[in-house]
């Protein structure tokens, strides 16, 4: 089985739009990404491999969670095309190229892009991602390459005000 955990970007500041790439957190998104992936720990849902949005909220967010299930901040790789570029499908072509070995997946990233991922993958996901809301899809598969559009099953979605 291959599994994926995507997460939008936790609360960040409402201005600086001009420079929207270096955005950053604010105490109420910090805290937000403390209690998701505090839960995500006591249900033993740890990454084998993180992939980021350069974006200094999704970067920020990425580390928290990384901090809380221990998993190395200097191993985060970030991606480009996940601040606003990537299309779902070269989303999809992306994870087709994930190496087999890593079984489960976190990425970190943007709306609208992280809701239409979600939506891809699924079938019949039409909710919404709030800041630091976390889907998780699970695959019945053993090859990254396997994953196609619509195929992924919902297993949980998380969203702060829920916790």
């Amino acid at each position: 089985m291959k599994r994926i955990v995507l997460v939008r970007h936790a609360k960040a500041v409402p201005y600086g739009y001009e420079d929207d790439f270096s955005r950053d957190l604010t105490e109420r998104g910090r805290n937000d990404a403390l209690k998701v992936s505090a839960l995500l720990k006591s249900r033993q849902v740890k990454p084998d491999l993180m992939i980021s949005s350069p974006a200094n909220r999704a970067l920020q967010t990425a580390t928290i969670f990384a901090g809380n299930l221990a998993y190395p901040v200097d191993e985060i790789q970030t991606e480009p095309g996940l601040y606003m570029e990537f299309t779902t499908g070269d989303f999809l072509d992306y994870l087709q190229s994930i190496d087999n070995n890593r079984s489960t997946l976190f990425v970190f990233g943007h709306n609208p892009g992280i809701s239409y991922f979600v939506s891809r993958l699924t079938d019949g996901f039409y909710g919404d991602m709030p800041t630091c809301s976390t889907v998780c899809i699970e695959f019945p598969v053993t090859l990254w390459k396997e994953i196609d559009s619509r195929s992924g099953k919902l297993a949980f979605q998380l969203v702060p005000k829920m916790i």
